[in-house]
Formats: C-alpha cells, sequence, structure tokens
C-alpha cells in the first residue's frame, strides 16, 4: 500500500474514533395508553425542541382515498374546542350543516360521474353539467362556508405559541409518517403538552370542504405547474407495481376532492390515536418532570384498542426492465431506479455505501462522466429507504453535445465496474467517515436530534438509529459489491428519460436575451426557477433565496455557475420590482 494511501486511511480511523463514541442519551417511557414519549436532557440553553410523530403516511391510505395522510397535516393546524373559534356551539352546528350540503353535492356528483362514464359529458367539473339542485347546494355550502369564516380565529395556534416565545411550528408528512414539531422555551413545556393533546384530543376539523381546495391549489402549484411534476408521478406509479408508494403523498386530484368528514374521522380515530404516536424532547428538561406531566395531559387521550392496519400489499419481484420516456421544458436527464430494501434491511446500509462511492464530487460517477469523458453536466446516485422497501437511484444529466443515448450506459457502466471488481478499502473508509460526520453534525441541533428520532420511529424504532453507526462500520467491501450485483440488475431496473419538449415549429425563441445567452441544458432549469420567481410575492422569502444562492455560489461546479448568476440577477431584479410597488 502506498505510504500516503495509508496515512489517509488512519487518519479517518482517528476522525472516525470519537464519532464512534457518540451516544444519545435517550430515556424512553411508555405512558398508560401506549403512547411512547423519548426524552434526552441537554441543558445548553433554556429551550426544547419537541415533536410527535404518527406512524402513518400515504402508505397507509386505500383506493379512493389518496392524500388522506396529508390533509390530516392542514387538518391538525384548524383548532380544538378552545382554539380556533369565537363561537364553539355556532361552530359544530356549521361543520353539521356543510356535511349534509356535502352529502347531497356528493349524489350530484355521482351522477356527473356516470354521465361522464357513458360519454354524455368530458368534465364532472364543468359547472356547466350541473343541475339546478347542485347549483343550489354549492350556494348553500357557500353562505355557510362565509359564516363559519366570520367566527374563526384564524391561525389561533401558532399565534399562541408565538407569543410564549416559541419557533418552527410546522409538520410534514412522507410516505411513512406524519411529524408536527416546534421549539418552546423550557419554562412554556406545559404549554406545549397542553396544546398538543388537546388537539389531539379535541381537535376540530373546520373549513374541512374548503381545505380540500387549497391543497388541490398546492398540488397544482408543486407538481402540476412544474415541467417534471406529472412526469415524476407517473414514472413512480410505473415503478412500483402493486404497493401504496405507487401514489404520490399529496394525493390523486380525484380522491382529494370528494374526501368527506365520515371517512376522515375514521382514519383519525385510527391512526392519530397514542398507541400509534411517540412524542419526542430535547433540551432543557428533566425526565422526573417532565414524564409525570405529559402522563397528566397526553395519559388523557384514549388509545386505540383495535390497532392499526398492517400494510400488506407488497411490490412482485420485477420479471423485466421498464421504461418510460417523457418530453418537459427541461434539461434533458436519464434517471434510473432499482427497487431496494426497507431502512431496517440488513442490507440498507452497504446500500447507502454504495450510493455514496459512485456519488459526490470525488465520487466516481462525477470523475468519470463529467471530468474526464465530459459526457454530463452532472452525475449522481443515492440510497432512498423508506418503512417497506426503498430504491437505488442512478441520475445522468447530458452536456449539450451529447445526448441521452449516451450517457445512459455510460451510468451502468460504473455499476458494473463495482459489481466486477468491488470497491478500495479508501473508497469504503472516506464513506464511512463521511456518514459518520454528518450523522453527528445532524446531532449537534436540538431540532435535528428530535427530527432524527422521529425519522426512526416512523420507519421502525428510535434504537434503529442509535446503532446506525455500528451497522456502518460492519459493512465490508464484499457487502457492497453483493448488494450492487443482488439489486442493480437490468432486470430490477425502471428508466425514465426526458428529452427537452422542442418547439413548434416557426415559433419564435426565448422572449429574454439572457436567458439566451445561457447553455442550452440550463434552460430548462432557468425557465422552471422563473416561474416560481414570478409567483412569489413575499420579499423576505425572496432575500433569503437570494442570500443562500449568493453564500453558494463559489462552491458550486463551473458548469453550473452561469445559471446560479443568472437567477441571482433575476431575484435581485424581482425583489426590486416589488419594493417599488
Amino acid at each position: 500500500m502506498p505510504i500516503a494511501a495509508g496515512r489517509g486511511i488512519i487518519a479517518a480511523l482517528v476522525i472516525a474514533a470519537p464519532l464512534l463514541a457518540q451516544t444519545v442519551p435517550v430515556k424512553e417511557h411508555i405512558l398508560s395508553n401506549g403512547m411512547r414519549l423519548l426524552l434526552v436532557e441537554r441543558h445548553d440553553e433554556p429551550t426544547v425542541a419537541a415533536g410527535w410523530v404518527a406512524r402513518v403516511g400515504s402508505a397507509n391510505e386505500a383506493v379512493g382515498a389518496t392524500g388522506m395522510a396529508h390533509f390530516f397535516e392542514h387538518m391538525m393546524f384548524k383548532g380544538t374546542n378552545t382554539i380556533g373559534t369565537k363561537d364553539p356551539k355556532r361552530d359544530a352546528e356549521i361543520n353539521v350543516l356543510q356535511d349534509k350540503v356535502q352529502a347531497g353535492i356528493r349524489e350530484e356528483i355521482s351522477i356527473l360521474r356516470e354521465r361522464q362514464r357513458r360519454g354524455e359529458i368530458l368534465d364532472i367539473q364543468d359547472p356547466k353539467a350541473r343541475s339546478e339542485r347542485h347549483q343550489q347546494l354549492l350556494k348553500d355550502f357557500d353562505v355557510l362556508l362565509k359564516e363559519q369564516r366570520a367566527i374563526i380565529v384564524k391561525d389561533e395556534m401558532d399565534l399562541i405559541y408565538k407569543q410564549a416565545g416559541a419557533t418552527g411550528l410546522n409538520a410534514n408528512t412522507s410516505n411513512d409518517r406524519t411529524f408536527y414539531h416546534l421549539t418552546v422555551p423550557s419554562n412554556k413545556l406545559e404549554l406545549w403538552a397542553w396544546m398538543e393533546s388537546d388537539r389531539l384530543k379535541n381537535a376540530v376539523f373546520r373549513e374541512f370542504y374548503s381545505e380540500r381546495d387549497v391543497i388541490l391549489e398546492e398540488r397544482r402549484q408543486r407538481v402540476d405547474a412544474t415541467p417534471t411534476g406529472k412526469i415524476m408521478e407517473a414514472f413512480f406509479a410505473m415503478t412500483w407495481e402493486a404497493h401504496p408508494y405507487r401514489w404520490p403523498v399529496v394525493g390523486w386530484p380525484s380522491d382529494i376532492s370528494q374526501v368527506n368528514r365520515e371517512v376522515a374521522d375514521r382514519f383519525f380515530a385510527t391512526y392519530y390515536a397514542p398507541n400509534n404516536i411517540t412524542a419526542v424532547l430535547v433540551g432543557d428538561i428533566r425526565a422526573e418532570e417532565a414524564i409525570p406531566m405529559m402522563e397528566r395531559y397526553f395519559g388523557r387521550i384514549p388509545r386505540n384498542t383495535k390497532g392499526v392496519p398492517e400494510v400488506i400489499t407488497t411490490d412482485p419481484a420485477q420479471v423485466a426492465q421498464q421504461r418510460m420516456d417523457a418530453e418537459a421544458e427541461t434539461t434533458p436527464m436519464v434517471f434510473a431506479s432499482y427497487k431496494g430494501v426497507p431502512s431496517v434491511h440488513q442490507d440498507a446500509a452497504a446500500l447507502d455505501i454504495l450510493g455514496s462511492v459512485l456519488n459526490g464530487q470525488s465520487g466516481r460517477l462525477n470523475k468519470e462522466l463529467v471530468l474526464k469523458q465530459k459526457a454530463a453536466a452532472g452525475a449522481q446516485a443515492f440510497n432512498r429507504t423508506q418503512k417497506y422497501s426503498g430504491a437505488f437511484f442512478v441520475i445522468g444529466v447530458p452536456t449539450p453535445e451529447r445526448k441521452l443515448e449516451e450517457v445512459e450506459p455510460m451510468l451502468y457502466a460504473e455499476v458494473e465496474k463495482i459489481q466486477k471488481d468491488g470497491i478500495t478499502d479508501l473508497e469504503l473508509q472516506k464513506v464511512k467517515n463521511q456518514v459518520l460526520a454528518d450523522a453527528y453534525r445532524r446531532l449537534e441541533s436540538n431540532g435535528g436530534l428530535v427530527a432524527q428520532l422521529a425519522e426512526a420511529e416512523g420507519a421502525g424504532s428510535y434504537k434503529d438509529f442509535l446503532t446506525e453507526p455500528e451497522t456502518l462500520q460492519k459493512v465490508t467491501k464484499e457487502d457492497v459489491q453483493r448488494v450492487a450485483k443482488k439489486y442493480l440488475t437490468p432486470e430490477n431496473r425502471s428508466v425514465l428519460s426526458i428529452h427537452r419538449k422542442q418547439a413548434p415549429a416557426g415559433s419564435a425563441g426565448p422572449e429574454d436575451p439572457e436567458l439566451a445567452k445561457l447553455p442550452e441544458a440550463l434552460r430548462g432549469n432557468a425557465k422552471m426557477a422563473l416561474a416560481q420567481f414570478e409567483k412569489e410575492t413575499d420579499v423576505a422569502k425572496l432575500k433569503e433565496g437570494l442570500a443562500q444562492m449568493e453564500a453558494q455560489a463559489d462552491k458550486l461546479p463551473p458548469q453550473v455557475k452561469p445559471l446560479v448568476e443568472f437567477l441571482m440577477q433575476k431575484l435581485r431584479t424581482r425583489i426590486q420590482k416589488l419594493e417599488a410597488k
């Protein structure tokens, strides 16, 4: 072994040693109703990062009710019997009346759906196809909606928290879990316990039906209005043949628009019961004080004695490579996905290392395709594990001079080299050190640790998170080569090729002369970003985005710098225009 390489490994092991010794002193307690409580005491500052994770995501939904988990992410901020309304009694009455009117509207939509099936109408959303009864029901609902909004206290939960000095109230939904979190001053922990237990025990889903429209608009902006949004949805629907991962977390529009309170109430009672929830507290707390407090507030919520239905559908073994070709106003790219393993699987760590060996500035794909052959403007690989399964991705973006058909086999060639010859000792140790260092950095902040523990609970147990460093260190070169051979096979591969959408013959070129100066491979991303800039009217958010770009500009690869410089200039112009109003 060369001396320099030997020193590199020794230095890497020295760096890794203290990271291996890092332990998180998690205290676990199960409340009387089955709710799990995880506590980590850190007295560096007088705050507590607090969160709770419900083990429910889009994978727990049923056909006809997709998007339900994400829908509840919205609903849980609507308030309770005591928060969010000036008149709880009338608020409850209006909810009942809305349910009755919406039941009638669903009857009318069912008639339209049958007419559409018979070819009598094209679109069940077409106002011209509605009956007089349907139109009247919509008017009746609008009257009820306006009355309810007059007695609603908008965003009262957020206001109460802010007045108490709390920050970062937010939530997010994935395929497997829904996570609610914020940071509170340590002397306001009891306020958090009351507020969060109240919205679990006494949640009121006001503005229920109008929120469907909010989510549909969110879907339009994030999916329908982006160049590749619908394409990626179609690709994942093709990749996952049977498993619920095949539908998007936000749900299908036809399901979102028809969800009703009866279905939602059953979903909430099943998945938002305390025995399906883990609360996580990290910061300036004392377990002997916090545990009785949590029992006093959260312990009053009744458990779900029936338990949570198990997700039993699994994808059958893929029998042949699947391909999808699409066109979009974006940079051309090839996107290959291989079905992988769940996050707790014994092969997950080896696949993670395989992805890291291929990925990054010093990874094999960048060295070979970008730097050496100059065939790709970018190339990456990563392993994504989830609760029930996973996928390994290999992605390539050709330079303007090369075609997708040229770059795709180059990606596979780098995978095949590892399948044939394996990886080096230095590559293995370097990746282990990087992963451990990244894990250590995520532990530095209380909020980061809460998120990591909650994520582990959503997929399995927090103990899986604690044993990750040990599991990683056990991975050998032979393991990495073995999983490359086992999972990255042609018959286990789904491929998406996105070609640039050609402008119609005789159409004009880019209206913006500055856009025309960009390399052709970057124009699609530039157009997409500009569209987002135009939608955003919050100057503070635009300035934050500009600051982030400026901070990262010097660290970016040369091939993308023209794009970033172009976007920074456009952001400055957009900000100036808004401030001048």
